[in-house]
């Protein structure tokens, strides 16, 4: 990998940028990509997503929420491309994290599959804080050409039955791997990438699983599921960014599948800068790329500003404090 990249982030397109990218040079890929939502696709525009000028039919819907048959073939097509571009610059063996809302992972693994990978299982990231997205009738209802009476007794009978949009408590998080380069222990001893560090431990000490919350549910699924809640400084007052993940998420996935702080983890639409933050805490290296100049900004100060509490020595966390500062 060119210094050029390292513990950078690049602002540019994620289709021009990966390119440039050696092959065979990353370890780890974890990202956070836009979710062809109604707006949310390659084209994100924070200050469209934001604004109820944008908004369709409906001035109160949220951007995201418009339903398109036609979001997840564009998803798809995009992927795929994305998939090809993240194939070429991985180790073989090296994994690919990617998050996706519920409705459209469907379309993501499938890119991802199409593109060569290995999809090697399903993460879900569970939680409580939610908005219902369901919508009611009642303003469909008072413009039918009917009476009121009519209009009313509508009303009545479809009572609490609303839009199909159920109340999303998880986002799905695809784990794939590029092919090994002949067995998983010849793999490794090449490119020190393609196993899974049980060290790392999830809720009270239990072996690594692929459902993560980090909100306090119950005894049993915090015993088994529950890491470290968000703390109020790590997103960061600047921080405008809709859809931040917490870091403590994105250290578990890098602790669970980085061996060395010679790796290097790659976020292609780095946003406001989790994954890198992450992987700068843990001591590893970093490339993030993000075509949004105001995110790479935030990025940038969430890097400098964070202090990391773990490093890694032989894939066990050790205490320590360390300042780390944007290369």
């Amino acid at each position: 990998m060119s210094e050029t990249y390292l513990n950078k982030i690049i602002n540019e397109d994620a289709l021009k940028a990966l390119p440039t990218l050696a092959e065979n040079s990353i370890d780890l890929v974890l990202t956070d990509p836009p979710y062809f939502l109604d707006k949310m696709d390659n084209r994100w525009d924070e200050k469209k997503v934001a604004s109820t000028k944008y908004h369709h039919v409906i001035k109160s819907l949220p951007a995201g929420m418009r339903f398109d048959r036609e979001q997840g073939k564009n998803f798809y097509d995009w992927y795929y491309k994305i998939s090809k571009e993240i194939l070429r610059v991985l180790k073989p063996g090296g994994f690919f994290f990617s998050f996706s809302s519920p409705r459209l992972y469907h379309r993501m693994v499938s890119a991802m599959d199409d593109a060569g990978f290995l999809i090697r299982d399903g993460f879900i990231w569970l939680y409580t804080q939610n908005q219902p997205k369901a919508m009611s009738l009642n303003h469909f209802i008072d413009r039918l050409n009917e009476n009121e009476k009519s209009r009313d007794n509508l009303k009545k009978q479809l009572h609490g039955w609303k839009t199909p949009q159920i109340k999303s408590c998880f986002e799905p998080i695809v784990m794939a791997q590029k092919e090994a380069e002949g067995t998983f222990l010849e793999n490794f001893r090449k490119y020190n990438v393609g196993l899974l560090n049980t060290h790392v431990k999830i809720g009270k000490e239990m072996y690594p699983s692929n459902v993560i919350s980090t909100d306090s549910i119950n005894e049993v699924v915090d015993k088994c599921f529950l890491i470290s809640k968000p703390d109020k400084k790590e997103k960061g007052d600047f921080n405008f960014h809709r859809t931040v993940k917490p870091l403590s998420l994105c250290e578990y996935i890098i602790r669970l599948t980085t061996y060395s702080n010679e790796a290097i983890v790659l976020d292609p639409f780095a946003g406001s800068g989790t994954t890198l933050v992450a992987a700068k805490n843990l001591g590893r290296k970093f490339v993030g790329i993000d075509i949004n100049k105001e995110y790479i900004e935030i990025g940038r100060r969430r890097i400098k500003s964070f202090e990391a509490d773990y490093s890694i020595n032989n894939g066990v966390p050790e205490k320590k404090q360390l300042k780390f500062l944007l290369s």
